[in-house]
């Protein structure tokens, strides 16, 4: 069985300890299963198979992309079961277990200033890919992305809970909640569709302010219903309820999903809400998200980039 073979049919798990009153159900879509641990596995094997098919990338062709974690993990993974060799570019403020993952599958990695974050990196890998004839994955721009969630993602949550009325997704690339939210509007066009966003400044793994002047070509805006701010403490202490309650161990952005959910609930009587959690708590259990106790000054979480 190959590997990629893995990748997706992920669980719905309702978790019925967090549900904030009787008439409101929590549903979690839990992206951790995937083989190397995120939902990212999805859009890059979903890219590369595309790619390969329709001859933008040859067998053996380095593939380079921007990431600041999972998907330059899934990309190290995924893409040598192709013969292509991968390069990933980062911020320099990315957390040192990232570039030691990278590295561990084989990864050659590129660090760049950390003055315009991830946008500097995209740059970077676009450089690269035309310097040297590297094929550039492009999770932020190309419409591969949403619609591998389009077919995949939306449709295992359409099948597993037909009653969806709101889904509530993390802020990253936008191509999760895009095509996601497209493929739920078909099935039920009042669905409500809110993202969970860091505050400007903020460092949740995976999450993106689009206050820091990058927004992600993929991601379209008019679809969303809202967007819920969520800081870095709040997201913690929802991880560490998940925890506490359910029995699962969540990653901070996960975390910020719930946190957003709970507030969004708060307007509403009765509700399913589907949650994306986008990769599982294991790699953070030596972070301050399950480590000590929280600090009352939340903007100190803020500034770190935490994994």
């Amino acid at each position: 069985m190959a590997l990629a073979s893995l990748v997706g049919r992920t669980p719905l798990v309702e978790l019925e300890n967090c549900s904030p009153k009787p008439g409101v159900r929590l549903f979690a879509k839990l992206e951790g299963q995937n083989p190397t641990g995120s939902v990212k596995d999805r859009i890059v094997a979903f890219m590369l198979e595309r790619a390969l098919t329709d001859g933008r990338l040859r067998p053996g062709q380095e593939v380079v992309e921007a990431s600041t974690g999972n998907t330059g993990i899934a990309l190290s993974v995924l893409a040598p079961r192709h013969g292509c060799p991968v390069r990933v570019v980062v911020p320099e403020t990315a957390a040192a277990g990232v570039v030691s993952a990278l590295q561990a599958f084989g990864a050659r990695v590129e660090q760049v200033g950390a003055e315009r974050g991830i946008a500097s990196a995209v740059e970077a890998a676009k450089a690269i890919a035309a310097a040297d004839g590297a094929y550039l994955l492009d999770q932020f721009a190309s419409a591969d992305n949403p619609l591998c969630h389009y077919l995949t993602t939306g449709a295992e949550i359409v099948g597993g809970c037909p009653g969806v009325d709101v889904f509530v997704c993390g802020l990253g690339t936008g191509g999760t909640i895009t095509g996601v939210g497209r493929r739920l509007r078909e099935h039920n066009p009042a669905v409500q569709l809110v993202a969970a966003e860091p505050y400007p400044g903020s460092q949740l793994q995976g999450l993106r302010s689009l206050d820091e002047g990058f927004v992600p070509p993929v991601l379209d805006l008019a679809l969303l219903s809202g967007k819920i701010l969520v800081r870095s403490g709040d997201a913690f202490r929802a991880a560490r309820e998940v925890l506490a309650r359910e029995g699962l161990l969540a990653g901070p952005s996960s975390g910020a999903v719930v946190h957003a959910a709970l507030k969004w609930a708060r307007r509403l009587q009765r509700a399913n809400i589907v949650m994306m959690f986008a990769d599982s708590g294991w790699k953070y259990l030596n972070s301050p998200v399950f480590q000590g106790r929280l600090p009352a000054d939340q903007e100190s979480l803020d500034d770190t980039l935490w994994w």
